[in-house]
């Protein structure tokens, strides 16, 4: 189990490069991850949603995406409350301070799923989340050495050297642990560092010294990192470089599966510009909407960042509007909460730029979909994680066509269209038609892009760490 001295440390993208290393010696390797909290969510092969996170890690361990990757998902819906999704369902709404009293509910599932994976795989490399040093949460804890000592699970803990004080982490780490905690861990390693790895020799002596834990070794940098999708919102910043298009994409209170961006940011011929609150959108080719957890209340939000006058604007100029999702479902003439899906029961107006109408309801649609662009006619592939029915007049233009049925909408102008269907611009031949339409590029295939950037990683994790003391410290459990 990798756990971290603080969150963004690097567990995911380390456990995706450890998948892809295991399972280029020919191991059966599958990740894992307790409890994840996180808007970007994928629809795993088995139905359900997972984080976005392990999906990639089971990308790299070459195995398809399962509901029993994780467990436990927690989709942020306010500061203080989250949708509660169990192995892939949802399963009610938890405020933050009622967590620890549903660990008895949610350990056994989670355990469940784990023995599921861990008799047909030869490994299981599993992932914590933020930090086992937050003692404050241990009592209800299923995410870190709540699962560990459950498990029985040996634990590699990684310190994130970038952001300063990284020995005092590993080191206060070790002091605030139980005694049965700290017998859990079997290592530690150092990411993220930058510079002359053997000026830390000394850094490295003093961390054994005071923990009596083995050293792993020191990652350095990762320039390829920048390949693979974001785990989360507080990653995104965009690309600005100079490219022939430029693309906006206003970044919403709840944005919610924002990886949709990931195969436009590494275009070469374009820019992504993320537009945080406080910001104007500025004069661009094209607005990108992207999905939220709370539509009504982003909407919301997003008239209070004054960004409906600049999108109005944009539109006004000729520029292409596109939404996905919740994006889509702000584009039409209204959305009706009547059974208060998203809050207390209430309608709202939209931006009105497609003739639809939505309707929220209970009932979530988690779906993986195969279909065709109307507009070229070429292949599309995603999935579909949504609550609410659009319908209206400009349905009757469909952007898409899912299993025969119709899809989303395009305006009049057909500038102006949204769809529920995420993943899109990840079809490299639409993308390319897409991008084509507009005066820019592609590179090609977006899959290759990042199955390099893994192969990359993972060539990097195999020099950096003691890759047979892990195998060995694998055995113990």
């Amino acid at each position: 189990m990798i756990q971290g001295t603080n969150s963004n440390a690097g567990k995911s993208v380390l456990v995706a490069g450890l998948c892809r290393v295991f399972a280029r010696r020919g191991i059966a390797v599958e990740p894992f991850k307790p409890q994840n909290m996180s808007n970007n969510a994928a629809v795993a092969d088995d139905g359900g949603e997972i984080g976005r996170a392990q999906a990639l890690q089971a990308q790299a361990a070459n195995v398809a995406p399962s509901i029993h990757h994780n467990p436990v998902l927690l989709k942020p819906e306010s500061d203080i409350g989250s949708q509660v999704i169990v192995q892939g369902r949802p399963a009610g709404h938890l405020g933050s301070g009622r967590f620890g009293h549903r660990r008895d509910e949610l350990l056994p599932k989670v355990l469940e799923s784990f023995e599921i994976l861990r008799n047909r795989a030869g490994l299981v490399i599993v992932e914590g989340a933020g930090s086992p040093a937050e003692t404050n949460l241990r009592q209800g804890d299923i995410a870190n050495m709540g699962f560990a000592e459950a498990a029985g699970v040996p634990v590699i803990l990684a310190g994130d050297i970038d952001r300063g004080g990284v020995i005092a982490s590993l080191v206060g780490t070790h002091q605030v642990l139980n005694s049965t905690d700290r017998s859990l861990v079997a290592g530690f390693l150092i990411n993220k560092f930058r510079g002359n790895v053997e000026l830390f020799d000394s850094g490295l002596d003093t961390i054994r010294n005071h923990t009596g834990w083995p050293s792993l070794g020191v990652v350095t940098w990762a320039h390829s990192l920048a390949s693979l999708p974001a785990e989360d919102a507080v990653e995104l910043s965009g690309k600005v470089g100079g490219g022939s298009l430029t693309i906006a994409v206003p970044m919403l209170s709840r944005i919610a599966n924002f990886d949709d961006l990931d195969p436009l940011s590494l275009e070469p011929d374009v820019d992504v510009v993320m537009v945080p609150p406080g910001q104007p959108i500025p004069a661009v080719d094209v607005i990108i909407l992207p999905g939220t957890k709370s539509t009504i209340a982003d909407l919301a939000f997003m008239r209070n960042q004054g960004w409906h006058v600049d999108i109005e604007a944009h539109v006004r100029r000729g520029g292409r509007l596109i939404g996905l999702c919740g994006g889509y479902q702000m584009l039409g003439r209204t959305i009706a909460d009547p059974a208060g899906v998203e809050g207390p029961p209430s309608e709202v107006t939209g931006l009105g730029y497609l003739e639809v109408d939505t309707v929220l309801h209970e009932a979530k649609v988690t779906r993986q979909v195969q279909g065709i662009h109307v507009g070229s006619g070429l292949p599309v592939t995603g999935y579909e994680i949504h609550v609410g029915e659009t319908a209206g007049p400009a349905a009757a233009r469909p952007f898409l066509e899912i299993g025969g049925d119709a899809e989303g909408a395009v305006s009049e102008s057909e500038r102006v269209m949204g769809a529920y269907v995420h993943g899109l611009f990840g079809s490299d031949e639409f993308r390319s038609h897409f991008l084509s339409d507009l005066g820019a590029t592609s590179i090609g295939s977006y899959d290759a892009t990042v199955d390099t950037a893994l192969n990359a990683w993972a060539d990097q994790l195999e020099e950096q760490l003691d890759i047979d003391a892990l195998v060995e410290i694998s055995k113990r459990n």
